[in-house]
């Protein structure tokens, strides 16, 4: 068992299982990885045929929960893995890490041993601006009770684990980290039925709204206090 976990929900996505794990394997990260799969998925059954194909492998698992959307289920698997871990991460099933001179987990390990703190690398679509995938020591989500800001669904999270970082003092960006973004704003995926659900105008808007009443109306200076007082008895 490795002290960073890596959560990654996905959904009607299972070819990403074989493309992950070979990621993992041309950078040489050690890394535990938690796929989170919904139960109504309808590529379920693609899900439980890469479950088999890496049951052998100890890095590797597998849960099929009840579908809460990405936050949901982050939330969930983070708070359940939180007192095993050292560290937890979160990233896409639309990531890729990239080989490096080091191992990217070994860089985002080296950065969290300090303390409270976050880090997260270059994605090549929104860079420093947005940790669209991110680690943090798992005392963060213990003191919060969550990993990302429940009112959210799917958007803006990053720009939450940004603030979160800043206001603590403890965030780290590395920009020769490549956590690659493999997305249709970028021209690297199609569009599928996953990204025009959470990128309609709909979804836009509330995941928006919410994030501008945690940021403007006291939900992130609530956290950012139980945060900072974290950082000073560390």
């Amino acid at each position: 068992m490795d002290d960073l976990l890596v959560i990654i929900p996905t959904r009607g996505r299972p070819h990403a299982i074989p493309e992950i794990m070979a990621a993992w394997d041309e950078t040489g990260a050690t890394a535990d990885v938690l796929f989170c799969v919904d139960k109504d998925d309808p590529e379920l059954s693609g899900y439980k045929q890469q479950a088999k194909a890496l049951a052998d492998d100890d890095r590797v698992r597998f849960v099929f929960w009840a579908r809460k959307r990405l936050v949901g289920t982050l939330n969930q698997a983070a708070v359940k893995n939180a007192d095993q871990y050292r560290f937890l991460a979160f990233m896409g099933d639309d990531h890729r890490p990239r080989p490096a001179d080091r191992p990217w987990d070994e860089r985002f390990r080296e950065c969290l041993s300090g303390g409270p703190g976050i880090v997260y690398g270059n994605d090549l679509l929104q860079g420093e601006k947005m940790a669209t995938a991110v680690a943090m020591t798992s005392d963060i989500v213990t003191t919060l009770g969550y990993m990302a800001p429940p009112a959210m669904v799917h958007l803006c999270v990053d720009l939450c684990w940004v603030d979160w970082g800043r206001g603590m003092q403890r965030i780290t960006y590395l920009p020769d980290v490549v956590i690659e973004h493999l997305h249709p704003a970028n021209g690297k995926a199609p569009t599928d039925a996953g990204y025009e659900e959470v990128n309609s105008p709909e979804q836009v808007g509330k995941d928006g709204a919410a994030y501008y009443d945690y940021r403007d109306n006291g939900g992130l200076e609530a956290d950012l206090d139980k945060l900072r007082k974290l950082t000073e008895e560390a």
